[in-house]
């Protein structure tokens, strides 16, 4: 990568905080497994005085969780055969189920067909009762939902589906997923920065490490530092849907595991077989994209924009941060930003995302040329 092409994306980075797409952001691009641009920019907040965004700057991945946590729980699972894609819940969850839920499984779950409803506000109602009957209300009230659609019709995303995820993985393994996940993966890879925040004071660190997200109406206070999702922070600070706070290092960890095991080069912590699973569009859905708990590219309009191959791996979070991994081309693009600081209204993001990569495919950072 040559230094005009970094110069040229650093200048996109800047217009990205003069245009109040976001306050600040953190982009690393890697290619066939190689750091080849890591730049920071703009703020961490807009309140707190001298708090430039570092590389090292913590963020809320928000729905990253679910494919950098629950889903990556879930291939352990299936890679130590304690579950089965396709068992149904009611030989999974040990209380009895509503008829229109006992045979849904994790592969319909994963790829967002299931049924389940794509979100509820649960989080008024769970405050009111004490924190640790909190999950087996909101688990119980899920099963109790009406099905949005009958199962396998279509495709709806849908937090309420990752957080009975994290349920199977709790009876799977025996463990909540928070010390599944450091157990097998944060630990052993030495990621002290990105947790799934249970509560433990270990994790409280200054707001100066955190990029601040919004000025809640809810909690009437900018949230920094802890999950910005309401029903995460219900729970008690996150769900299989939200709560995984890391930095863009910890990202790229985590997902060259990934690729490496993808590609056969180490098959310590997943069988290549596994991951090649989870990473395979499933098409139980005509025009869905979902694979198990990663999305691909959709034809038209996707945020990874228009040069990233059809196999392709990446999910969205909503406080603005981003993964794709191009398994063809060997791209990885971690983009993440605060772009819900001090406001969710602020939507810029669309538009700037599928900008941003097509920006650095075109800069010919991936292609060999440089």
């Amino acid at each position: 990568m040559d230094q005009k092409a970094k110069n040229r994306l650093k200048a996109l980075l800047r217009e990205g905080v003069r245009e109040k797409i976001y306050p600040g952001a953190v982009l690393l691009v890697a290619f066939r497994g190689k750091i080849v641009f890591f730049q920071e920019v703009g703020r961490r907040s807009l309140v707190l005085p001298a708090c430039p965004v570092r590389k090292d700057t913590i963020f809320d991945l928000a729905s990253l969780t679910k494919p950098l946590a629950t889903t990556l729980a879930v291939m352990k699972c299936v890679d130590n055969g304690t579950l089965t894609l396709d068992q149904p819940l009611e030989n999974l969850l040990p209380a009895p189920l509503p008829g229109d839920k006992r045979h849904l499984t994790p592969r319909w779950i994963l790829a967002h067909c299931s049924g389940f409803a794509a979100w509820k506000a649960f989080y008024p109602e769970l405050v009111r009762h004490p924190s640790k009957e909190r999950k087996k209300l909101l688990r119980k009230w899920v099963m109790e939902s009406p099905l949005a659609y009958s199962p396998g019709k279509k495709s709806l995303y849908s937090d309420l589906g990752f957080m009975i995820l994290e349920w199977v993985v709790e009876e799977c393994t025996g463990s909540p997923l928070h010390e599944f996940i450091n157990q097998n993966f944060l630990s052993p890879l030495s990621l002290g920065r990105m947790f799934l925040d249970d509560g433990n004071t270990r994790h409280r660190r200054p707001p100066s490490h955190f990029a601040a997200t919004e000025n809640c109406s809810w909690r009437k206070r900018i949230i920094h530092g802890t999950v910005h999702d309401e029903n995460a922070y219900a729970l008690g600070g996150y769900s299989g849907h939200a709560g995984l706070f890391g930095t863009a290092a910890d990202i790229y960890t985590i997902t060259m595991l990934l690729r490496d095991h993808y590609l056969g080069e180490r098959q310590d912590y997943l069988s290549t077989e596994t991951v090649r699973t989870f990473f395979m569009r499933q098409n139980l859905v005509k025009g869905s994209t979902w694979a198990l708990g990663w999305d691909t590219p959709s034809p038209r309009e996707s945020s990874s924009g228009m040069f990233f191959s059809e196999k392709s791996v990446g999910h969205l979070g909503y406080t603005g941060v981003s993964l794709w991994l191009d398994l063809e081309q060997d791209v990885l693009v971690i983009f993440l930003s605060n772009r819900i600081h001090p406001s969710r209204r602020n939507e810029k993001i669309r538009a700037f995302r599928p900008l941003l990569h097509n920006t650095i495919m075109r800069e010919g950072l991936l292609h060999g040329r440089n």
